[in-house]
């Protein structure tokens, strides 16, 4: 392909705080009953005056912090200005220049980098992971949700194809994580978000559950020529706007990691005809219709000045003594890429258990907890960490303490398995001439008197299916 997909990637994250962003509202608005949580603040009546949630700007800069950002001490918020019916106040407050995130970055593992680059050019084969700057981590408040479904048979609306708002959502504490135009293919995208993902479920500040809209995509995509200065520039250096392609594409609201992944490669397809045509695609806003497998246009794309920002009148600037960075940075608990390190390192598992085993924070702590617990029975990590990737365990269901149990029973009937289970099988056949013909002659049923018979030779806890195994294969 002679074109090099230039992408950079706009991710919301809702937060899971009680209260919404500038009210006292509930933030917990899903599944419930349509503009019943709303108040003077969220639904922007006159006169009205938003009070900023603490926790929400602490957990924004916590976000930040994970994401390697600086947090400056010094921000504000704006009023982003733009008419649409899921905004009632006609703005949304969010961040401009002063954002409470910037410059951090999120390093692309170099294992996936390098599957990448078997299918790339030498170029980047001899990289060893890629690094993804983030230009900024701001916050701002949610917008209402437009419904779009035929009208109630009793409504006295005539047109039967309408849309409804629902403001519940209207206020919550929504995190945009804005990233340079660094991607250059959809596979290191779709790894991106999963650990942003990872990170965010890791800190507790949000569930970023995509099919409730916790947690929203949203791409930006151009190509250049692979002969332009752009296609050929390292990424782990700026790429100044004057050298960019001269329009975007963004592609908005994706829940899913495959449907960005297909949208984006779509998109590069799409875009790469239309310049081979010598056409410049427009500059537009589309969305992804899974159902036809395509993009569609929405509006044209709006630019900063479109919004006529300018900060927002009714809250002050937010000013950060150093000593509360620090403070907001000692929360922060181990992330998953230092998880992930010391798996390996100090449990000795392989790169792949111990990607499998810090997925999530769930998963790591009852792994860990496990280890505790069999240590003391002389059970290593690996025989732990096979058992729950391999049984593909219910870690709701089975406790610690109990994996443990179930590991030594297991490792118990193994070590019986040999001499000791064919000498118990041998004297109970001989002893039991009757049920062994009664088996053979097609009373299936007779098996469960040989194994009670076998078992009580054995420790109490060997496994009935390995003695029911053995049996079967010595009466063959």
């Amino acid at each position: 392909m002679k074109y090099q997909p230039v992408i950079g990637l706009e991710t919301h994250v809702e937060l899971k705080t009680e209260s919404k962003m500038f009210c006292r509202c509930s933030a917990d608005y899903f599944g419930q009953k349509p503009n019943t949580h709303t108040c003077l603040v969220c639904l922007g009546l006159p006169g009205a005056l938003p009070v900023p949630n603490k926790k929400a700007i602490d957990w924004c800069a916590m976000i930040g912090l994970a994401l390697n950002c600086e947090i400056p001490l010094f921000s504000k918020f704006d009023r982003k200005n733009y008419f649409y019916p899921d905004l009632p106040k006609g703005y949304q407050i969010s961040q401009y220049d002063e954002p409470f995130g910037i410059d951090g970055y999120v390093d692309l593992s170099a294992s996936r980098v390098s599957q990448v680059a078997s299918r790339d050019s030498e170029e980047r084969k001899a990289k060893s992971e890629k690094r993804i700057r983030i230009r900024r981590v701001h916050m701002e408040e949610d917008t209402g949700k437009l419904i779009h479904e035929l009208a109630d048979q009793r409504s006295k609306i005539k047109d039967q194809r309408s849309s409804f708002i629902d403001f519940n959502r209207s206020g919550v504490p929504l995190v945009e994580i804005v990233t340079e135009p660094d991607f250059d293919n959809a596979a290191d995208v779709k790894e991106y978000l999963q650990k942003l993902q990872q990170i965010v479920r890791y800190l507790g500040v949000s569930n970023a559950d995509m099919e409730k809209g916790e947690m929203r995509l949203e791409p930006n995509i151009s190509l250049a020529r692979r002969d332009s200065h752009v296609a050929s520039r390292n990424h782990d250096k700026r790429i100044a706007n004057s050298e960019l392609p001269s329009y975007k594409v963004e592609i908005k609201n994706i829940n899913s990691f495959r449907f960005v992944e297909k949208a984006i490669n779509y998109e590069i397809e799409r875009q790469a005809e239309l310049l081979e045509k010598g056409e410049t695609p427009v500059q537009e806003t589309r969305g992804w219709d899974e159902r036809s497998g395509k993009t569609v246009s929405q509006r044209t794309k709006e630019e900063a000045h479109d919004y006529r920002y300018f900060p927002e009148p009714d809250i002050p600037p937010i000013r950060f003594a150093q000593y509360q960075i620090s403070k907001i940075k000692d929360q922060i608990g181990e992330l998953p890429d230092q998880k992930l390190k010391r798996f390996q390192t100090e449990y000795k598992l392989t790169p792949y258990d111990a990607e499998i085993l810090t997925r999530e924070l769930a998963l790591a702590d009852y792994f860990e907890e496990a280890v505790r617990t069999g240590k003391a029975h002389n059970v290593a990590p690996k025989q732990i960490a096979n058992y729950i990737i391999n049984k593909k365990l219910n870690i709701k269901e089975t406790a610690p303490s109990e994996l443990v149990e179930l590991i030594l029973t297991t490792a118990q009937v193994i070590s019986v398995g040999s001499e000791e289970l064919r000498k118990a099988i041998e004297q109970v056949i001989l002893e039991n001439p009757k049920a062994v013909e009664d088996y053979k002659s097609g009373k299936t049923q007779a098996i469960g008197f040989l194994i009670g018979k076998v078992k009580s030779l054995l420790p109490p806890k060997s496994s009935t299916d390995k003695i029911k195994e053995q049996i079967e294969q010595a009466l063959k």
